[in-house]
């Protein structure tokens, strides 16, 4: 079974966060052999800011250099990929489709099955661009979301898979302004029926950023990635998950911000 590495909130476009990304990328494509053996997922904010089509460019070569490589992709938007972080565009839902998945028919849940795992991504922000930009920063999944995911998880053809969840907004997150407004609709959903959920969005507050809140929802494994590039300083990780495993205790940090020695 592949194992899984976790990453978030990468902010290309601010200071130095472009840079970080790529050795980032160089110490996975260095210490993760072979690539056939990894999943990487990647929980939204991979740009600082979608109306700079260059920061997109930047970000686009970036994630292109990981599947030259060799390494299985996956992505979802943050609030920061279509558009500033609080205010946004719907224009950049069908851009994001366009250049991360090459369809801009997709529709979320997206699911890929790899090997014995099914992959659930999530899109927690195309919601609240129709009806308010000035709390962006604010989650939504939506009715019909909601509603195709439930169907989804029921279907006999994930329902023996183990499964992973992955979106960009903390689910777990109360803060007005910050929060998964149907947190409580999704809890309904997928507790005790997923096997990892993954996020980011929270890393300025110590008492959500980079934590893991396993056994949360009966959800054996949940974590938030924090900023993967350590944006303004904050806390980040790079967690190696190995599904194979049932001790959460094999995951690890894998670190990659490190330089290389000499």
């Amino acid at each position: 079974m592949k194992k899984i590495i976790h990453l978030s909130d990468i902010h290309v476009g601010h200071e130095d966060c472009g840079e970080r990304f790529r050795t980032i990328i160089g110490n996975i494509s260095r210490k993760m052999q072979p690539p056939e053996q990894y999943i990487i997922v990647i929980t939204g904010d991979i740009v600082e800011n979608a109306n700079h089509h260059e920061f997109r460019d930047e970000a686009l070569d970036a994630v292109r250099q990981l599947e030259l490589n060799g390494y299985h992709l996956l992505v979802v938007p943050g609030n920061h990929d279509y558009g500033t972080g609080i205010w946004g565009n719907e224009q950049f839902v069908a851009v994001f489709k366009e250049k991360f998945f090459g369809n801009t028919a997709i529709t979320y849940p997206k699911l890929d099955i790899i090997e014995e795992v099914a992959f659930i991504g999530l899109d927690s922000t195309a919601e609240e661009l129709h009806w308010t930009d000035a709390i962006l920063s604010q989650g939504e999944l939506g009715s019909k979301q909601l509603s195709r995911l439930k169907k989804l998880l029921s279907s006999p053809e994930i329902r023996d898979l183990k499964k992973v969840v992955y979106l960009h907004h903390h689910p777990f997150d109360f803060k007005l302004g910050r929060q998964l407004k149907d947190r409580k609709k999704l809890e309904k959903i997928i507790a005790n029926k997923v096997d990892v959920l993954l996020f980011g969005h929270y890393h300025s507050n110590p008492e959500f950023s980079g934590k893991d809140f396993h056994g949360t929802w009966g959800i054996s494994r949940c974590y938030n990635a924090g900023t993967s590039t350590h944006k303004n300083g904050n806390k980040g990780y790079h967690r190696v998950i190995d599904l194979s495993n049932p001790d959460t205790g094999v995951d690890y940090d894998g670190e990659f911000l490190e330089l290389p020695a000499g």
